[in-house]
């Protein structure tokens, strides 16, 4: 009898276990309006104490959070929307750090190379260049990696391109700044036009550059294919664009406000690619899951 009283428990038991479903985990949504928030907050607080105190300390931090608020909070955006991908934050992490250092570097390296004096031919060089340059910090991280995902591609995409246009927004408010003679003013308005400006450049078409590389890798090896070297097409004219029409406009207009209108179209233009390539990234997962391995 007690050995059949304890078998009965024991199923009882496993049928119990059986039944216990595992957490689901919990999903933060809208963590990057947190993160825009509390920056913009430090933001104007450092602003107002530079203003106050007149420490010049204070500047390079007031540049520095202006330029790289709006690119973090960008990233955190689409990394909270990548669906089944399984990407951690450190390697995000890497790929902002990669993608802006790697980036700038690149650039400033080639581009005197090829460009010698401002002009059409000059601008489009420009927009071939970075696109070229940006891709090198993905190419980075996803070297030892897993990298057939679409979604991955997109997020890595998005996090170099924002942390190239974060320090290049640092250098042009730093150059805004001497060439205003100490303007605080002029140095505002550039980190606050560049940095509303920035989702619809570099993160979004390097974003969409690299869901395109990741989506064509085969077996773990990266492909040149046709459709990838139709995205790089289409971002770096984007990104001539961006430049070309901007500088074009403001020759014309003389208004800042002409090339932010200019700048808008083009970017949003651009955003509807990267909604595509998301849609079709989340498509894909559900077809075919991902591996259980983080990358």
């Amino acid at each position: 009898m007690p050995n059949k009283i304890n078998e009965s428990h024991r199923e009882e038991t496993v049928d119990s276990a059986a039944n216990i479903q595992p957490p689901i985990p919990v999903v933060r949504r809208n963590a990057w309006l947190k993160v825009l928030t509390t920056a913009a907050l430090f933001y104007v607080l450092l602003l107002v104490a530079l203003l106050l105190t007149g420490n010049s300390n204070l500047f390079p931090t007031v540049v520095m959070v202006g330029n790289f608020m709006v690119p973090v909070a960008y990233v955190a955006f689409l990394y909270e929307r990548r669906h089944l991908s399984r990407l951690t934050m450190p390697t995000v992490s890497f790929a902002f750090l990669y993608g802006g250092l790697l980036g700038i570097l690149a650039a400033s390296l080639i581009e005197p190379i090829f460009i010698t004096q401002l002009n059409l031919n000059a601008i489009i060089r420009v927009g071939f260049i970075e696109e070229f340059a940006k891709i090198l910090g993905v190419l980075v991280i996803a070297s030892h990696k897993r990298h057939d995902s679409e979604m991955d591609g997109l997020i890595l995409g998005a996090a170099a391109g924002m942390g190239f246009a974060a320090l290049e927004n640092n250098g042009y408010a730093f150059t805004a700044f001497l060439a205003s003679n100490g303007n605080i003013s002029v140095t505002v308005i550039v980190t606050l036009i560049r940095g509303l400006l920035s989702p619809l450049g570099h993160g979004t078409w390097t974003a969409i550059l690299a869901s395109v590389l990741f989506r064509e890798s085969r077996n773990g090896h990266f492909r040149i294919d046709l459709q990838v070297i139709g995205a790089y097409l289409l971002v770096s004219v984007l990104h001539a664009m961006w430049d070309g029409l901007a500088l074009f406009t403001s020759t014309i207009y003389n208004s800042g406000l002409s090339v932010f209108i200019t700048d808008s179209v083009i970017g949003i233009i651009g955003l509807v690619v990267l909604w595509l390539r998301w849609r079709e990234a989340v498509r894909l997962q559900t077809v075919l899951p991902p591996e259980t391995e983080d990358i």
